[in-house]
C-alpha cells in the first residue's frame, strides 16, 4: 500500500514546490492616455504588459521595446508573447538568465496603414527588500518625556515597518504612535515602558528584523522637562504624487505643551490630512498639500513657544493638459499641432511623427515645446504626430492625425530655381513654369529663411503669375539664405519647389567700433574696442585702422593698421600734456568703414598711479529705427557693463555739415535698461543720438549714431505696417527674494519680424511712475534682478519690431520670496511701571521683508558686555510690547530690539536706556483688601459669638446686673439720687461698681486720688479681672425703662448706694449669676466673696475716705447716699419690681436679691427670699459693661433687700 502511495505523494510535493504558472496575471495596459509609470514585478505573480494604442485602423504588425530597443519576435521563457498585442512578464526563468534582465522601460509601437503609434513607456521594477539604513538606537529618557525610534530600510513595493518591544508587537496604547515613515513615538514614558524595542520590515519580497535597543526611564530631576522643547522637528521632505507623507512634530515640556501646525503661505491645512497626536500624515499626497508647514509648541498658560517648520514637495508625473487635434487639410496649408502639459519638474515636451522623433527642418518647425508648424503640406507629412512629455517621474503622451487632402488639377511644383547675388543685400531668384498645370496658375509665393537661423523665422513674399523671378532685397551682407517657390491654382497649393542656397556677399562694416581711451604714462595712449558683431561687420573683419593727431596740428593725421584680431593697441613715443585727437575704423576684404567720431584725449602732465582705472566700452549694438517725430533707441550692454552704474543719452540736432545746432538734456538711465523712445521730434531732421556708460568715477566711451527721421508725407503715404503681437505664455518664477525670472514665447501667426523684447515692470498697485522700470531682451527670458524682497510686481512684456512696437500684454504677478528683515523694529519705548518692571513697546520694521514670526529683546545693565551675554527674551510676531519684569530697583537698564522672519533675523535697533526707580513702600491694593477682608471676617465671628452666648442667656431664669449706663442722668453728672424704695430680693446678687460722684468732693486733694486708684486696682484689676465677661442684653419693647426706643431708668428702680463725689466715674458692673446655688446658699455664698474680698484687697473705699487727712465726719459731711445706707429696705424695695436694669438696658426678668451694705460700708448678707424668686435652670453667665473710671470716685457699696 505505501509503495502504491508514492507515486501520488511525489505528484502532490512536485505540485506545491514546483513554481505556479496558474497564478491570474497582474495586467497594465500600454497606452499613449495616463497610466502607472511604474509596475512591480513581484514573486509568483505573472505581469502582463497589453498595447492598445487606440488606432481606429487596425494594427499590422506591434513591436515590442525594451529600454528602446525592440526584443526579438521569437521571445523567451521570461517573456512570452501571449497575443498579438500582449506580452507576459515571469520572473522565474528557465533558461538561466538572471530575473535584473526584465527590470527596465517597457514600450510597444503599433504600425498601420496610416502610420506608426508609439506607447508611453512603463518601468518594470522587480520586488526587493534592502538592508536597514538605519536601525533603532539606546533611548535614556526622563518619566513623563518622549521617546523616539527610528527605522529606515528601502525595497519595492514600499516596506511596511510594525515594531516590537521584548519581542512581542507594542500594545494598542494611545502613548505608543507608529507613523508610516518608520518612526515610533512613546509619549509620557513611565517605567513600564522599558524595555528593547526592534522594528519589522516586510513587503512582498521578504521580512527583516532590525537589531534591538533598550528604552531606560530615568527618575533624575525633571528640570529639563520644565523647557518647552520640540525633539524630534518636521523634516523637508519629497513625496512623489499618489504617495503618504509624514510631517513630525514631537515635543516634550512640563506641563504638556500645546502642538498646532499652520501653513506659512496663510492657506488652511487640507481637510484630508489626518493628525495624529501631534503629527501630520497625508495618506494620499497631491499637488495643493505642497507649501511650508509650521509646528509650533506653546507652554500652556505661558506665551513661552517654540516653533520648526519644513518644506513638503510634492513632484507630479507629466500631464497633458491640452492635447493636439486630429485635422484634415489640403495640401500647401500650414498644419499647426499645440501640446500643452504640466507636472513637476517641468516636463520636456518632444514631437513623434510616426513614432520617429521629428528635427526642426525646412518646413516642419517646433516653434517652442508645445508648438509644432509644418508648413507647405504634402502627401509625406500625412500621419500621427504624437507629443510625449517627460519629466522623470513617468511619461504622457497624446496623439493626433493628420490627414493631407489632394485635389485634382493641382499644379507641379515650380522647377529650376536659381539665385544670384546682386549685391550685399539684395539677390535676384528665379525660376520656371511648373511642369503640370501651368496654365491654372494664379500666383507664387517666395520663402526665404536664414540658412543657419536658430529661431526658424521666414520671409514671405507673394506675386502675379505674369513672372518667374523676384529681387529680393534687404538681406543681410555675408550671410547664407535658402529659397524656395511654390506656385498657386484655383484647386490650391502645389508642393515646395527644391530649395536653393546662396551666400550673400561682403560688404564694408556699416558701424565703427566702439573706442574706449587711457593713459598709462605721459607719453602713451592706450586705445581699446570691441569687435564688430556680424550685422555691423557685414564680413570678415581683417584689420583696423587708427588715425591720431595733436590739437595743435590737426592737418597731420597718423594711421596706424592693426589686425582684425586686435582689440586693443598702445601708441608710444607721444608728447606729455598734449591733446590728441583720435578715431577708428574696421576693413573687410571690401575696403574700410565708416570710422568713428574723433575722440579727444589729453596725455598725462607726469606719471600717476592712480590713473589706471577700468576703461568702460560703449554700449554694443547701438539701433536707432526713425520715424516722423520720433527715435526708437535700442542697445546692448558694453562687455564689462559690470562697472557700470547707469547709462547717458543724449540727441542733437545737427546740420548737413555735421556741425551741432542744438542740444537736448542728457537722460540718465537704469543699469538694467536697455530701451529708450526719443519723441517729439522735427520731421525729416538730422539728428544725432549718443549712449554711454557712466559709474561714480567716470563716463566711459560712447556709442554714437547718426541719422534723419522720416518724412511726414512718406510716412502718411506708406501703408500702415501692423505692430507685432504681444508674446504670449507668460510664466514669471520667483528666483531669489531680488529678483524674477521671466519667460514666454514668441506670438503667434506674427508678420513682422521681432528684434527684442521689453519688459516693464513694477510693484503691483503703484501709482508712482518712477518706481516703474524697463528692461530688454533679445531673448525669451530674463532675469529681473534689484527687487524689493517680500514684494508683489506685475509684469509684461512688449514686442519690438523692426519699425514699430507693439502693445504689452497681459499682466502677470509674481512676489520675490520672503527675506531677513532690512531695517529694526521702530520707535521703541520703555516706560517704567515700578522698581523692577519695564514695559518696552514698538512698531513693527518698516523694512520687514516678510512675515514676523518673531522679536528678539536684549536688556543688560551693563552696556559693554558683549550681546551673547545679554539677557534675551522671545516675543510672539504679532506683539509689539511686554512687560519685562524682575529688574533691580534703581539700577540702569539698555535694551534693544529686532525683528525675525522665517529666513532669519535682521538688524537690532539703537540702544535704549531706562532707569528703574529705587524701592519705595507702595499701597498693595490686594493686600489692604485681603485685611480688611480678613478683620470684617472676624468682627463677624466675634459678633456671632456674642450672639450666641446673648441666645443662651437670655433663656436663663436670672436676671442681669446693673450697669453704669443705667444709671440717671443725675447719677452721670454727679447729681444726688433720689430715694426710692427697695423691693425684697429673693436671691442674692453680687454688684460692685464705682458710682458718679457729686460735685462737693471737687476738693479733693491728690493723694486721695492716689489711694483710690491704688485701692480700685486692687480691687478689681487684680482678682475679678478674670472673671469679667462683657455681656449685653436685649432689651423687650415691652419693658417699663425702654422709652421711644432709648433704654431708660425709672425712678424706681435706682437701688444703687452710691457716694458723692467731685469727679464723676463711670465703672464696669460686674454681675455674676449663680442660678443654680439654692438661694440660701448663694447668699452665703456672697457674702463670704465679700468678707474675703476685703481681706484679700485691703480696705474699702469708704475705708480709704474715712483715713483720708483732714476729712471731717459729722452730719453735714455726710454722704449723699447715706440715707441709702440707712433705709436699705426701701432701696431694696425699689428693686423689687418687675423690671430691673441689666447694662444699661431694662431685663424683664426679677432682680436678684443683692447683699446688704452697712453704714460704715461693711457689706451685709441678707437672707433670700424664696418665695419671690424663681430659679432657673441655665447656666450661669456672668455680666459685665464698660465704663468710664474717674479715679476720684469713692462709691463701693452693695445692695441688698
Amino acid at each position: 500500500m505505501a509503495v502504491e502511495s508514492t507515486p501520488w505523494l511525489i505528484c502532490v510535493l512536485l505540485l506545491f514546490c514546483a513554481p505556479s504558472k496558474q497564478d491570474k496575471p497582474v495586467s497594465v495596459e500600454l497606452s499613449c492616455g495616463a497610466g502607472p509609470s511604474h509596475v512591480v514585478l513581484e514573486p509568483g505573480s505573472p505581469l502582463t504588459l497589453d498595447c492598445n494604442l487606440g488606432a481606429s485602423d487596425t494594427p499590422l504588425n506591434i513591436t515590442w521595446l525594451h529600454e528602446g530597443q525592440p526584443l526579438p519576435p521569437e521571445g523567451s521563457d521570461s517573456r512570452q508573447y501571449v497575443s498579438d498585442s500582449s506580452l507576459l512578464l515571469l520572473l522565474f526563468a528557465e533558461d538561466g538568465a538572471s530575473p535584473r534582465a526584465l527590470e527596465g522601460g517597457y514600450s510597444c509601437m503599433s504600425t498601420s496603414a496610416h502610420g506608426a503609434l508609439t506607447s508611453r513607456t512603463v518601468n518594470v521594477l522587480l520586488a526587493s527588500l534592502s538592508s536597514f539604513r538605519q536601525e533603532p538606537s539606546l533611548q535614556t529618557v526622563p518619566a513623563g518625556g518622549a521617546a523616539r525610534f527610528e527605522c529606515q530600510i528601502d525595497g519595492v513595493p514600499t516596506p511596511v515597518i510594525t515594531w516590537e518591544k521584548d519581542k512581542v508587537t507594542v500594545p494598542q496604547d494611545p502613548r505608543f504612535i507608529s507613523l508610516p515613515n518608520g518612526v515610533l513615538q512613546i509619549l509620557e514614558v513611565t517605567r513600564e515602558d522599558e524595555g528593547a524595542y526592534r522594528c519589522v520590515a516586510s513587503n512582498s519580497a521578504g521580512r527583516d528584523i532590525s537589531h534591538a535597543s533598550r528604552l531606560t526611564v530615568s527618575t533624575g530631576s525633571a528640570e529639563a522637562l520644565n523647557r518647552v522643547t520640540i525633539v524630534a522637528p518636521p523634516q523637508n521632505a519629497t513625496v512623489v504624487l499618489g504617495r503618504p507623507a509624514v510631517m513630525e512634530c514631537m515635543a516634550q515640556g512640563q506641563p504638556k505643551p500645546l502642538v498646532s501646525w499652520s501653513r506659512l503661505d496663510g492657506k488652511p491645512i487640507s481637510t484630508d490630512v489626518v493628525v495624529l497626536a501631534t503629527n501630520l500624515v497625508i495618506r494620499d499626497t497631491r499637488s495643493h498639500h505642497g507649501g511650508i508647514y509650521v509646528c509650533r509648541a506653546n507652554k500652556p498658560r505661558t506665551r513661552e513657544f517654540v516653533t520648526a517648520a519644513a518644506v513638503l514637495h510634492v513632484p507630479a508625473p507629466p500631464v497633458i493638459l491640452q492635447p493636439p487635434e486630429t485635422v484634415s487639410l489640403s495640401r500647401g496649408n500650414t498644419a499647426r499641432f499645440v501640446c500643452n502639459s504640466s507636472g513637476e519638474p517641468t516636463p520636456v515636451l518632444r514631437w513623434l511623427k510616426n513614432g520617429k522623433p521629428i528635427r526642426s527642418l525646412r518646413r516642419a518647425k517646433i516653434q517652442n515645446p508645445g508648438v509644432l508648424l509644418i508648413n507647405q503640406l504634402a502627401l509625406e507629412d500625412a500621419g500621427y504626430y504624437q507629443c510625449i512629455a517627460d519629466n522623470g517621474l513617468g511619461t504622457a503622451c497624446a496623439t493626433a492625425k493628420l490627414t493631407v487632402i489632394v485635389r485634382e488639377g493641382l499644379p507641379s511644383p515650380p522647377q529650376r530655381l536659381s539665385v544670384t547675388p546682386y549685391s550685399s543685400t539684395t539677390a535676384l531668384l528665379m525660376w520656371e513654369k511648373p511642369e503640370y498645370n501651368s496654365d491654372q496658375i494664379i500666383g507664387y509665393s517666395v520663402h526665404c529663411q536664414r540658412a543657419a537661423d536658430t529661431d526658424n523665422v521666414e520671409y514671405q513674399f507673394a506675386m502675379n503669375n505674369d513672372t518667374t523671378e523676384y529681387l529680393v532685397r534687404d538681406l543681410l551682407p555675408h550671410t547664407a539664405y535658402a529659397f524656395f517657390v511654390v506656385a498657386y491654382s484655383p484647386m490650391g497649393a502645389s508642393r515646395p519647389s527644391l530649395p536653393v542656397t546662396v551666400d550673400m556677399l561682403e560688404d564694408v562694416p556699416s558701424a565703427p567700433p566702439q573706442l574706449s581711451i587711457a593713459s598709462t604714462s605721459p607719453t602713451d595712449i592706450s586705445l581699446m574696442w570691441h569687435p564688430l558683431s556680424s550685422q555691423y561687420s557685414r564680413g570678415a573683419v581683417t584689420s583696423y585702422r587708427i588715425e591720431y593727431s595733436s590739437l595743435d596740428n590737426a592737418d597731420t593725421v597718423f594711421s596706424v593698421e592693426v589686425g582684425g584680431n586686435e582689440t586693443q593697441f598702445t601708441l608710444r613715443e607721444l608728447q606729455p600734456n598734449q591733446a590728441y585727437r583720435l578715431r577708428i575704423a574696421a576693413g573687410t576684404g571690401v575696403g574700410f568703414g565708416v570710422p568713428s567720431e574723433w575722440a579727444q584725449h589729453q596725455t598725462l602732465a607726469q606719471y600717476n598711479h592712480t590713473s589706471h582705472r577700468m576703461v568702460m566700452f560703449a554700449p554694443t549694438e547701438l539701433q536707432v529705427r526713425a520715424q516722423a517725430n520720433k527715435l526708437n533707441v535700442t542697445w546692448q550692454p558694453s562687455p564689462n557693463h559690470t562697472a557700470v552704474s547707469g547709462y547717458k543719452l543724449t540727441c542733437r540736432e545737427v546740420d548737413a555739415d555735421g556741425e551741432k545746432t542744438t542740444q537736448t538734456h542728457v537722460v540718465r538711465l537704469r543699469k538694467k535698461t536697455r530701451y529708450h523712445l526719443l519723441t517729439g521730434l522735427v520731421p525729416d531732421q538730422q539728428y544725432e543720438v549718443r549712449v554711454w556708460a557712466f559709474n561714480k568715477q567716470a563716463d566711459g566711451s560712447a556709442a554714437v549714431w547718426k541719422g534723419r527721421t522720416e518724412k511726414a508725407d512718406k510716412a502718411s503715404s506708406l501703408p500702415m505696417r501692423p505692430p507685432p503681437l504681444p508674446p504670449s505664455s507668460i510664466q514669471a518664477t520667483a528666483n531669489s527674494s531680488t529678483s524674477i525670472r521671466l519667460r514666454w514665447e514668441k506670438p503667434r501667426f506674427s508678420t513682422v519680424r521681432i528684434i527684442n523684447y521689453t519688459v516693464r515692470c513694477s510693484p503691483a498697485g503703484t501709482t508712482n511712475a518712477s518706481l516703474v522700470t524697463y528692461h530688454t531682451s533679445a531673448a525669451q527670458e530674463i532675469l529681473i534682478g534689484a527687487l524689493k524682497p517680500f514684494t508683489r510686481y506685475e509684469l509684461a512684456v512688449q514686442s519690438n519690431g523692426i519699425d514699430a512696437v507693439g502693445p504689452f500684454s497681459g499682466i502677470v504677478e509674481e512676489s520675490t520670496f520672503t527675506d531677513r528683515p532690512s531695517s529694526p523694529p521702530q520707535e521703541l519705548r520703555l516706560t517704567t511701571i515700578d522698581s523692577s518692571s519695564v514695559l518696552v513697546s514698538w512698531r513693527p520694521p518698516l523694512e520687514p521683508n516678510g512675515v514676523i514670526i518673531g522679536y528678539r529683546i536684549l536688556f543688560s545693565s551693563n552696556l559693554s558686555q558683549p550681546e551673547h551675554m545679554w539677557t534675551n527674551l522671545s516675543q510672539d510676531g504679532s506683539i509689539t510690547s511686554i512687560a519685562v519684569r524682575g529688574l533691580s530697583s534703581g539700577t540702569h537698564y539698555f535694551f534693544k530690539l529686532g525683528a525675525s522672519t522665517e529666513v532669519g533675523a535682521g538688524p537690532y535697533s539703537l540702544v535704549k536706556d531706562t532707569h528703574t526707580p529705587p524701592d519705595q513702600y507702595e499701597l498693595d491694593i490686594h493686600a489692604v483688601t485681603g485685611i480688611i477682608v480678613g478683620v470684617c471676617l472676624g468682627l463677624i465671628c466675634i459678633l456671632l459669638c456674642m450672639c450666641f452666648s446673648f441666645r443662651n442667656t437670655k433663656t436663663s431664669g436670672g436676671s442681669g446686673g446693673l450697669d453704669s449706663t443705667a444709671v440717671t442722668p443725675q447719677y452721670r453728672r454727679g447729681g444726688y439720687p433720689s430715694p426710692s424704695r427697695a423691693p425684697e430680693c429673693g436671691d442674692c446678687h453680687e454688684l460692685e461698681t464705682l458710682m458718679p460722684s457729686t460735685g462737693q468732693e471737687s476738693s479733693a486733694e491728690a493723694p486721695e486720688e492716689q489711694s483710690l486708684m491704688a485701692a480700685w486696682n486692687g480691687s478689681i484689676s487684680h482678682n475679678w479681672a478674670n472673671r469679667i465677661t462683657r455681656y449685653r442684653d436685649t432689651v423687650t419693647e415691652d419693658s417699663p425703662g425702654f422709652i421711644a426706643g432709648e433704654p431708660g431708668v425709672t425712678n424706681n428702680a435706682d437701688c444703687l448706694s452710691a457716694s458723692p463725689s467731685n469727679n464723676q466715674v463711670e465703672a464696669e458692673v460686674i454681675v455674676h449669676s449663680e442660678i443654680s446655688d439654692p438661694p440660701g446658699e448663694k447668699v452665703k455664698a456672697d457674702c463670704q466673696r465679700v468678707k474675703d474680698c476685703k481681706a484679700t484687697r485691703g480696705p474699702s473705699l469708704e475705708q480709704t475716705e474715712e483715713n483720708l487727712p483732714g476729712k471731717q465726719s459729722g452730719p453735714s459731711q455726710q454722704s449723699p447716699i447715706s440715707p441709702a445706707a440707712e433705709e436699705p429696705e426701701a432701696v431694696l424695695a425699689g428693686l423689687k419690681r418687675d423690671s430691673a436694669l441689666t447694662n444699661g438696658f431694662h431685663s424683664p426678668k426679677s432682680p436678684r436679691p443683692l447683699p446688704k451694705s452697712g453704714e460704715n460700708g461693711d457689706v451685709r448678707c441678707c437672707p433670700s427670699a424664696q418665695a419671690k424668686t424663681k430659679s432657673s435652670s441655665l447656666t450661669p453667665v456672668p455680666f459685665v459693661t464698660s465704663g468710664l473710671v474717674h479715679p476720684t470716685s469713692v462709691a463701693h457699696g452693695y445692695l441688698c433687700p
